[in-house]
């Protein structure tokens, strides 16, 4: 305690100032402590196991510096989750011989599909092994080049990632993703033909025949491949793609998603960055219309509410 003294007279008080700099006995057990952090664990999942080795009780993992992942595993909880933990968490609950399969090998290949809900892994058929929670597990052949790293992960090559998401998804989705593969330039369209005949009748390579009949390497944009799948597999002819137009002069007017060259007809997907570049989409569809295009312009809730609408718009201006 801080104490003043005070001249009284002959005597002296002492008054008590505040609280004393000196801790009382027993005082630092009201102290937090900070918490134990091993560096061995803070960039990956761990088991019950491994956080033992490093120090650790199933007490302290409990606290805020720690975050369960299911099964036994844990991680630092200053790792932000993403499906890449998650991953690398899955993968540790696998046999050494599983691969990702399906949407969780299209999106290690840079596809835009959901890696998680459920991951998708391919296992040898000899092989003996339980359900996973979140897993989705086939049992499958792979062969040698089929099976390759993504991200330090074993993958599906894209080629077999294609014909197993052709073997499983709805036809449209199938193409959708073909679509992304191909305008990245993951694959082309002869490597998928040659992956076809290589592989003769084997599962899905029918479903993967039709995907690529139907394919687009230049499609730009998911909706845009459902568009041109809208309207195709209503029996309207094939639009092409990504074409850039130019007036008598040679100046560039536009490049709409789809265009029907003989009936100078251009058709359109906004998007959601739509309202960010209107301006822009303005004046292209004025120079459009000026120079005799038609353009129909379609959103997310015409494809996916009034299909039968976009499809009758589209046969009466191509009659």
């Amino acid at each position: 305690m801080a104490t003043v003294a005070r001249n009284t007279g002959p005597s002296r008080r002492i008054y008590t100032l505040g609280c004393s700099c000196e801790p009382r006995a027993g005082s630092l057990r009201n102290v937090a402590r900070i918490p134990k952090v091993p560096a061995t664990l803070m960039c990956a999942p761990f088991t019950i196991d491994e956080a033992r080795q490093a120090g650790l009780t199933r007490r302290q993992l409990r606290g805020a510096s720690w975050r369960r992942m299911g099964c036994g595993f844990y991680v630092w909880a200053g790792l932000p989750d993403s499906p890449m933990l998650r991953l690398l968490t899955v993968q540790r609950r696998l046999p050494a011989v599983a691969v990702f399969s399906g949407r969780t090998a299209a999106w290690l290949h840079g596809l835009d599909l959901p890696p998680c809900d459920p991951v998708d892994v391919t296992v040898p058929t000899p092989v003996h092994i339980s359900v996973r929670a979140g897993v989705a597990l086939r049992r499958a052949k792979l062969a040698s080049n089929e099976v390759v790293r993504r991200n330090g992960l074993h993958a599906t090559s894209i080629l077999r990632t294609l014909r197993d998401l052709a073997a499983h998804l709805p036809l449209v989705e199938a193409v959708v993703a073909a679509d992304m593969a191909l305008h990245k330039r993951l694959c082309d369209l002869v490597q998928l033909r040659g992956y076809i005949a290589a592989n003769g009748d084997r599962r899905g390579i029918a479903r993967l025949r039709r995907v690529v009949a139907l394919a687009e390497p230049a499609a730009e944009s998911p909706m845009e491949t459902r568009l041109r799948l809208l309207l195709v597999l209503a029996g309207l002819p094939r639009p092409c793609a990504q074409v850039p137009l130019h007036d008598e002069e040679g100046r560039f007017l536009g490049r709409p998603d789809l265009y029907y060259p003989n009936q100078r007809l251009g058709l359109e997907y906004d998007g959601a960055s739509h309202s960010n570049s209107l301006a822009n989409d303005d004046r292209r569809q004025n120079r459009l219309l000026t120079a005799g295009i038609r353009l129909l312009r379609f959103t997310a809730a015409d494809l996916h509410g009034t299909p039968e609408l976009v499809i009758g718009q589209v046969r009466a201006f191509i009659s």
